[in-house]
């Protein structure tokens, strides 16, 4: 079963709504994309998401495993990608989310390789 938080984050992303998927967040929460540097508050969040989102046409994450331990969550994902050419590429995704007080995520890690998306 998929937690409230998780499907309605995923929504966000998954409709390229940069704004809507950085209110999940704390004001001062972390967004780690990979080995990229950590985009740190939600304008931080929204305007990197924003920047990633323009160079793709779209995306869908379909839920394989998800486990939630106190305020923990780890999700394990297939996202397909709809590249702008129109050619769709799906890989494998882990996300590991941490919420803080009031509901609201501290920290948010992303694990994936990208590459074969714009290859």
């Amino acid at each position: 079963m998929t937690s409230a938080l998780t499907a309605a984050a995923l929504q966000a992303v998954d409709t390229l709504d940069a704004e809507g998927f950085a209110e999940f967040f704390a004001p001062d929460g972390r967004l780690t994309f990979g080995n990229i540097p950590a985009l740190e508050g939600r304008n931080a969040v929204a305007a990197g998401c924003a920047g990633f989102f323009g160079t793709i046409a779209g995306m869908h994450h379909d839920i394989v495993n998800e486990w939630v331990v106190g305020n923990d969550t780890i999700v394990e994902l297939t996202v397909t990608y709809t590249r702008k050419d129109g050619r769709k590429v799906s890989i494998p995704v882990v996300s590991i989310w941490t919420v803080g007080e009031g509901g609201l995520i501290d920290e948010y890690r992303v694990l994936f390789d990208l590459a074969p998306v714009f290859a």
